[in-house]
């Protein structure tokens, strides 16, 4: 990253004295530093170049130019956050309602059946970029790509133990569910051009015949669209091709 091979041109001393003047900086200045080293917000700006997808007032998302899988995107807030704490509530809803709504467009356009959707939240949990993403990356059935995540033992007081902090730490009780408000999110999209399109559908649906089955078949396909849910979509994911 560009931040890291300035550190590496550096002699210790000025390492010193660069982290000295960032401890010494307020809040403000400090994003304001991070914002001007970041690689990210250079492609925000359209500084860099990039493969957008998908953009609107508060968030843009472009295709990974070293995708884990074809339609590998990277969906980045437009404002700088280092990690996920930092942002308000509302960017945090709409940044992961843009990414289900890419998500849907991956599982038609693509053919994927399924998609990891992926937050390295701290360099602990793998972070590298300094600039808070999301991946969103389409899944097909052998695509040689492993996301297993280790299944350890743990005893009962320890868990117990883990669950009052935890709900402590939310201002509940360890008895009580945590229930956090959602926030409202209301977002003027502009979708630009994509580098995939939805498939067009090549034959017509066949008419319904008039019995009762046709008219149980036309109820629940017109409540279905009317959820916003695609069966189609559902058996790509759930492997029922």
């Amino acid at each position: 990253m560009p931040e890291q091979q300035t550190q590496q041109q550096l002699s210790p001393e000025q390492i010193k004295a660069l982290q000295e003047k960032l401890k010494n900086m307020s809040p403000e200045e400090l994003k304001e530093f991070q914002k001007k080293q970041c690689i990210f917000c250079q492609i925000i700006a359209g500084k860099v170049q990039s493969r957008k997808v998908y953009e609107d007032d508060s968030v843009i998302a472009v295709l990974d130019v070293n995708p884990a899988n074809p339609g590998h995107m990277l969906i980045m807030p437009k404002e700088h956050y280092s990690i996920m704490p930092q942002m308000p509530d509302e960017e945090t809803g709409h940044i992961f309602a843009v990414s289900k709504a890419l998500s849907n467009a991956a599982l038609r356009s693509l053919d994927a059946q399924g998609s990891n959707i992926i937050v390295a939240n701290g360099i602990a949990a793998g972070q590298r970029a300094q600039h808070f993403m999301v991946h969103l990356i389409p899944r097909k059935e052998n695509d040689n790509l492993s996301f297993q995540v280790p299944q350890k033992t743990i005893g009962d007081s320890e868990l117990k133990k883990i669950r009052k902090v935890l709900s402590d730490s939310m201002g509940t009780k360890a008895e009580e569910p945590v229930i956090v408000p959602l926030p409202k999110i209301s977002k003027e999209k502009k979708v630009v051009n994509a580098e995939f399109e939805e498939k067009k559908q090549q034959e017509k649906p066949k008419q319904l015949k008039k019995s009762k089955e046709g008219i149980t078949e036309k109820k629940h396909k017109t409540k279905t669209q009317e959820s916003g849910i695609n069966l189609d979509d559902i058996a790509k994911v759930l492997g029922a091709r």
